[in-house]
Order: C-alpha cells, then structure tokens, then sequence
C-alpha cells in the first residue's frame, strides 16, 4: 500500500480514525436529510449521492441507505419509510416502476455461519421492473427478483424470484404465477412522506 512508505503505522492508524470519523458524520447528516417532510430536499440529496436515481422515483422518510453510491434506482419506482438499502457488500440495482413497501430490508453483506472466523460473505441485488415487494420482506445478499415478481409480506427472499412468480414465506417460496400486462407506472408522492 503507498501509504506505507509516507506514513507511520501511528500515522495510518489516525487516517483510519478520521476516515470512520467522517463517515459517521456523513450517515448521521444523511439519516437528517431522509428525515426531512420534503420530497424535493432529499430527492436533490440522493441525486449528489447516489450511483444512480432515475425520473419521478420516490424515496420516502426515513429510509436508511448504507454506502449510497452502490445503490442505482431506475424511473417511476417507490421506496418506503423505514426500509433498509444495505450497499456495503455489492450493488442494489433497483428497476423501473418497482414498488418497495415500508420496512423492506435489502441486504448486501452477512456473515457465513459457518466459518471459523465469522467473515462476511458480499454480493448484490437486483430487483427486475414492475417488481413488488411487500411490507416486512427481507431480501438476503445476491438474490434476483425477476421482471413482475412479487414478494410476500414478512417473506425472506434467500434465492432467485422467477419473472412474474408470487412468492411467500420463511423461507419464500412459489405460490402462483403474475398474470397482469405490467402497463401501469408507478408515481405516488404524499404530503410529509
């Protein structure tokens, strides 16, 4: 590493604490702004911190994202209060026109149970278009929701959704087949939400 040869170890050690300094000033300052009543304020907010927000998106309050710029959400899709998008282990990549109700958590990053060391095992998400996923779910790293997929309330997604399955459960399973056109654009922005 460069730093090696310019830097003492007492000296990378205090870069180190500055970094996790910085960064927990950016999380506290970035939990105010989606606090806000404004769609406005935290829109123009997410658009400097985002690795992508597509047009007429909504981010709802209180949504808590985790290392912004590996978070990528297409057009016309709705985030929820209190959901959870965890970037630190890989991408979120979130489609258009997908709905994610209130308190979805979308996790990137686990520890494996199994290993000695408890290490972290990382991988991303995608969420397809016309996706919906209900209220409670839990999507665990490197999963796939199809295009037109629908998770069920409180389900906990550990595999791939098929293109337009209905899935349920702990852990989700199928449970029927979408059969809707998907012509419809999602775009919902209430007062103080």
């Amino acid at each position: 590493m460069w730093l090696k040869g310019i830097f003492t170890k007492t000296d990378r050690n205090m870069i180190k604490s500055l970094k996790s300094i910085v960064a927990a000033f950016f999380g506290m300052f970035t939990a105010f702004m989606m606090s806000l009543p404004s769609h406005h304020i935290r829109l123009a907010y997410l658009r400097l911190i985002l690795g992508g927000l597509g047009k007429q998106s909504t981010i709802c309050r209180n949504v808590e994202i985790r290392i912004p710029r590996n978070i990528y959400i297409g057009n016309n899709t709705i985030i929820n209060k209190k959901t959870l998008l965890d970037g630190r282990g890989g991408k979120i990549v979130i489609g258009d026109n997908v709905d994610i109700a209130q308190e979805v958590n979308i996790w990137t990053s686990q520890h494996d149970y199994n290993d000695d060391y408890h290490k972290l095992d990382n991988a991303g998400v995608n969420i397809e278009e016309y996706s919906w996923v209900a209220a409670r779910a839990t999507i665990i790293p490197g999963v796939t929701i199809g295009k037109g997929a629908v998770v069920g309330t409180c389900s906990l997604v550990t595999k791939d959704v098929a293109p337009m399955d209905v899935v349920g459960g702990v852990p989700a399973k199928h449970i029927s087949t979408r059969t809707s056109q998907l012509k419809y654009k999602i775009f919902h922005r209430a007062l103080f939400q």
